[in-house]
């Protein structure tokens, strides 16, 4: 499959690549201690006295993920002037969630193949992943009563549920050909960016902040995971298989229209558009060089990652009723990578 080069120069206020802006290594040292001490809680809290949930769920947990969404927790937390600890109790819960939906969505997807490893399912079968994924969600609210805050179960018992419909409607968007950008970025908005606006707004309620700064911050989150979750499905058009730690072309596959194979029907040649639309409808990857094809020559790639970029500059422009503070700038840097990665 002939890899596409992503759009470069993303330029934003407040900074751009190669301005001296933080990069990711630069953003998680802000919170090293905090992400060690976390890291820790996850570890300490995955342990049963069931070894498989010990095998199977140290496994996924330990697998290479970027931990952005606790990231997310204890940038927020800090740039709301939090001090106690109790933000890293959170992101480990955050991960929790997190690392749930990644199991089932595995078994759901079929998958094979994540952060570059072979999935939980593919080793231990469907049951196991299914039920470990679980018992880290029932982990998780156990966690959460410890924090005995009415208003942090609020959140996170309305993100998982938001979560879990995200992925019924993904479901059923799947080999649908009549897939629409309004339904595509329905599912978006509910299985991937509702848990970034819970991980953003747990900060601010944590630091005791206004309902506009807390409102704010969530609608940061929110805009950072539609941003991320975008480019993540244009990568899979567009990036390497070592780059990504899983098979290009796995949407398709699936039968996933998801935005770069959605805009290439509409502005495709009618005989681009029965391409794409068996492909999606059948799943598989027989066309997949004839769909690359047309997502080129239809500047789908560049549609993606101007929609991408919005996103990010949107959610940075809701940072402007946070106090300044290099952890602030920080939650900046992070929408800019959420659109220069490249895996």
């Amino acid at each position: 499959m002939r890899a596409m080069q992503a759009s470069q120069g993303f330029s934003v206020q407040g900074g751009s690549r190669g301005s001296g802006a933080m990069d990711l290594e630069a953003i998680r040292a802000l919170v090293a201690e905090d992400m060690e001490a976390v890291n820790a809680l996850i570890h300490e809290r995955l342990r049963s006295h069931v070894v498989l949930i010990n095998q199977l769920g140290g496994y996924i947990v330990n697998s290479g993920g970027k931990r952005l969404r606790p990231l997310l927790v204890l940038l927020s937390a800090r740039a709301c002037g939090y001090n106690g600890d109790r933000h890293r109790l959170l992101a480990a819960i955050v991960e929790f969630i997190h690392t749930a939906t990644l199991l089932h969505d595995d078994v759901v997807d079929a998958s094979e193949l994540r952060r570059g490893q072979e999935t939980a399912n593919a080793l231990w079968g469907n049951e196991a992943s299914v039920l470990v994924g679980d018992f880290l969600y029932s982990r998780a609210f156990q966690m959460m009563v410890e924090v005995e805050s009415m208003r942090v179960m609020e959140i996170l018992a309305d993100a998982t549920n938001t979560i879990a419909e995200g992925e019924v409607l993904q479901l059923l968007n799947c080999h649908d050909a009549d897939t629409t950008q309004a339904r595509y970025m329905e599912v978006i908005r509910c299985k991937t960016a509702k848990l970034f606006e819970a991980a953003a707004r747990l900060g601010a309620v944590l630091g005791g902040m206004p309902p506009e700064v807390e409102e704010a911050l969530a609608a940061y989150g929110m805009h950072l995971g539609t941003a991320f979750q975008i480019v993540d499905d244009r990568l899979d058009y567009s990036a390497s298989s070592e780059q990504m730690g899983k098979n290009l072309g796995d949407d398709l596959a699936e039968g996933k229209p998801t935005l770069p194979l959605i805009y290439a029907m509409e502005h495709g040649s009618e005989e681009q558009r029965v391409l794409i639309r068996q492909a999606i409808e059948t799943g598989g990857l027989s066309a997949i060089d004839a769909v690359v094809e047309a997502i080129e020559s239809t500047g789908a790639i560049a549609y993606t990652d101007a929609a991408a970029r919005r996103e990010a500059q949107w959610a940075m422009d809701r940072l402007a009723s946070v106090p300044d503070s290099r952890y602030k700038e920080a939650l900046r840097a992070l929408a800019r990578f959420s659109v220069e990665r490249t895996y």
